[in-house]
């Protein structure tokens, strides 16, 4: 009987990307809507990605299923 393969979560692959040092890069949250009481260098700054937080590297590696 052939082997069941582990699928990608397909919301994950669309939403983290895995840096050459192996970290998970992803986009900040809040930015998309509401933006009209925020100021411009708190606007900005949500533009910036930044990593994953390490206590969460193996979760979404996991949904990603290519490490």
């Amino acid at each position: 009987m052939a082997k069941v393969k582990m699928k990608t979560n397909r919301s994950a692959k669309k939403r983290f990307k895995i840096t050459a040092t192996g970290k998970v890069k992803r986009q900040k949250a809040g930015g998309s809507h509401y933006n009209t009481h925020k100021s411009k260098k708190r606007k900005r700054n949500l533009r910036k990605a930044t990593l994953v937080h390490p206590s969460w590297e193996d979760k979404v590696k996991g949904m990603l299923k290519e490490f």
